[in-house]
């Protein structure tokens, strides 16, 4: 691809890393098909492609960006599937995330995007704001269509229960049963802990089950990718600094063989925590260690000698690929192997590829594109559902999780707590017993 960046723009090392990457794209259009926004809405400008068009175009010109150029960013789920899809090693997932940054620092959002995208960043990051908002929320639903078309379909989808916490609080060191294989510390997220803590416990539970010693920092908090992807960078960095420093001493203390994270899209960004902190010299090179050492669920699951099933009467399984799982940690096969082993029979959905319109804080930002992904989503399961004899939706992302939930009476869990069900847990709470 072409550029125009000038003498003194490509003396800025973060422009030279975008050109480099710009001129990977030999514009051959295999990310067209896989873009969910460019499937729903055929504009280009709506595609990996077109948007990499648009992004070389207001960086080369500098300034305020172009609103219309704007909204096409914001459109993007960073579900990552044009990564999987592109042949020439276009790094999109850098590339929107610089994109997000700059129209942040240069750009003058309406008054209620701005508000909107402000509280985001104020209450879903931190789990007791966030339980609040939601209990706030539940009792504002009679009346939210006093406070507009946009905030009343926020309010609406809070859920109608709020958890009370499980766990308790600070940090705990939960050992392992039998001979100890493996010491790691568990990322217990932010908005998880707060929407479906029994994701929590089922992960521990199975962890110790099999010989691993689980360590909980309460120095550890959100993973920064909230913040990330509303283009606010130095939050997201102030989030990585902080668990890098956690789990820092801890590996210093007693040693960690790994970071399990059970959230799909936290695991993605904490794996580019590396990246993220590549230009900080005090923090450069344990992000680097943090990045290497964390690890997705299944990947430690896989790594442990789960028993062959003894359970012969456990239900179907449809499974739904998080895309931060399937694209932004290329992990797909591991989680249906293990449903698999555990006993479970997994039925797969068409176009398994396909994002649900979660993505984070993506479906109350942009509701009504989000509305149409997970409508499509669920058409599809809803065909699986009318062919087979599945029972359940399982999934490795909360987001995903919610998403899925809000919209089918099917119960959808995360695939730890059937794992957790299948060796010896509880079954999980919204399964008929």
């Amino acid at each position: 691809m072409k550029t125009e960046f000038t003498t003194a723009q490509r003396s800025n090392p973060i422009i030279q890393e975008i050109e480099a990457n710009l001129r990977k794209c030999v514009h051959c259009g295999f990310c067209l098909s896989a873009c969910p926004t460019y499937s729903v809405l055929g504009d280009e400008r709506d595609s990996p492609r077109g948007r990499i068009y648009l992004i070389k175009d207001m960086l080369e010109q500098g300034g305020a960006p172009n609103p219309e150029i704007v909204s096409h960013v914001d459109r993007c789920l960073s579900c990552l599937a044009c990564m999987s899809a592109c042949p020439s090693g276009v790094h999109y997932q850098h590339y929107i995330d610089h994109a997000r940054a700059y129209v942040e620092d240069h750009h003058q959002r309406p008054w209620f995007d701005g508000v909107l995208r402000a509280a985001l960043t104020f209450i879903l990051p931190y789990a007791g704001r966030f339980r609040l908002a939601l209990s706030l929320a539940k009792f504002a639903k009679p009346i939210a269509f006093l406070f507009g078309t946009k905030l009343a379909a926020i309010i609406n989808m809070a859920p109608g229960t709020i958890q009370k916490p499980t766990l308790p609080e600070g940090s705990q060191i939960y050992p392992a049963e039998g001979v100890r294989k493996k010491r790691v510390a568990l990322m217990l997220g932010c908005a998880q802990k707060v929407l479906r803590p029994s994701i929590n416990e089922a992960t521990i539970r199975l962890l110790t089950r099999f010989g691993c010693e689980v360590v909980v920092s309460k120095d550890v908090g959100c993973c920064g990718a909230l913040t990330h992807h509303l283009g606010k960078d130095d939050a997201a960095r102030d989030f990585a600094k902080s668990n890098i420093t956690a789990w820092s001493r801890e590996f210093e203390g007693g040693g960690l063989d790994a970071i399990v994270i059970n959230a799909a899209g936290c695991g993605t960004e904490v794996k580019d925590y590396a990246y993220l902190l590549k230009d900080d010299l005090a923090f450069g090179e344990a992000a680097q260690k943090i990045s290497k050492l964390s690890k997705d669920i299944s990947e430690i699951i896989a790594d442990l000698e789960l028993p062959s099933s003894i359970p012969t009467d456990l239900p179907d399984v449809i499974y739904h690929d998080a895309c931060s799982l399937m694209h932004g940690q290329g992990i797909t096969e591991p989680p249906r192997q293990q449903l698999r082993k555990a006993g479970f029979n997994v039925v797969e959905i068409p176009g398994r590829h396909f994002c649900c319109g979660s993505a984070g804080s993506y479906n109350l930002l942009q509701p009504e594109m989000a509305g149409q992904l997970i409508d499509r989503r669920l058409g599809g399961i809803d065909g699986v559902l009318s062919e087979s004899s599945a029972e359940i939706i399982a999934t490795g992302n909360i987001g995903c999780l919610v998403q899925l939930a809000s919209g089918t009476s099917t119960p959808v869990v995360h695939t730890v707590e059937l794992l957790d069900w299948a060796t010896g847990g509880p079954c999980p709470e919204n399964l008929p017993h």
